[in-house]
């Protein structure tokens, strides 16, 4: 490991950047795993010296699985981007704030059933940290009570969730807790299709398995009909 790339990735007290936010995390007694947010435990300009040291880690990484990235030209910037990758992107919603959402009063007071999507959705299972990717539908029927959001704001929520290691089941789960909590409808439905890289690419390696889930509340969970009436408006492919 480059002892001054290790010095970069530590704050003046010589303590790695992670550990302050994970003291931080477990002083305020926060858990920490894959897919929890941890964004207001990082203080401005951390998430920089993170990627520091996450980009020594990983070249440690490369070094014991004996890739010579000195002499190797494809892999010599590896460590660097793929740091940047994970920090910066594909777990993102890890570590900035959920987006700004505006919300608008039901004037109309509508009450029939809306549904948005497919969403496109991008994760990585937290057991091998492959791809998921798939399509996401959520359906809400909302009361004259309920905030009311553009409907992109229901695809950024869901980047924002799905950015993050996940287990397809408990993703779909944090999802629904997130726009219940501010739509607060009378019903919410959420479907989720999506292939796991990991066992497409890897494992059985069936590249054309998919996983499909469901979480329906309120009078979704209820009412059979119209719950059918969302499941029978949803695409159906071949």
């Amino acid at each position: 490991m480059n002892p001054i790339a290790l010095a970069d990735a530590r704050d003046g007290e010589g303590t790695p950047v992670s550990v302050k936010i994970r003291e931080r995390l477990q002083a305020a007694r926060k858990r920490f795993n894959a897919n929890d947010n941890i964004a207001e435990f990082i203080q401005p300009g951390e998430l920089e010296a993170l990627l520091d040291e996450v980009t020594v880690q990983m070249q440690g990484v490369l070094n014991s699985m004996v890739i010579d990235t000195e002499n190797d030209h494809n892999t010599e910037n590896t460590a660097r981007r793929v740091a940047k990758m994970y920090l910066k992107e594909v777990f993102k919603g890890r570590y900035v704030a959920a987006p700004t959402i505006t919300e608008f009063p039901n004037a109309e007071h509508l009450n029939e059933l809306m549904i948005v999507g497919p969403i496109m959705v991008r994760s990585a299972c937290s057991h091998h940290l492959c791809p998921v990717m798939g399509h996401i539908w959520i359906g809400v029927l909302p009361n004259e009570h309920t905030n009311v959001i553009g409907l992109s704001k229901y695809a950024r929520r869901a980047e924002w969730i799905m950015g993050r290691p996940q287990i397809q089941e408990e993703a779909v789960v944090q999802l629904a807790d997130l726009i219940q909590e501010k739509t607060q409808p009378d019903g919410l439905a959420i479907v989720m299709e999506a292939s796991h890289f990991c066992m497409g690419w890897r494992g059985v390696k069936d590249v054309d398995s998919k996983m499909i889930n469901s979480v329906m509340r309120g009078a979704f969970l209820k009412d059979s009909s119209l719950r059918r009436e969302f499941l029978s408006l949803l695409p159906r492919k071949g």
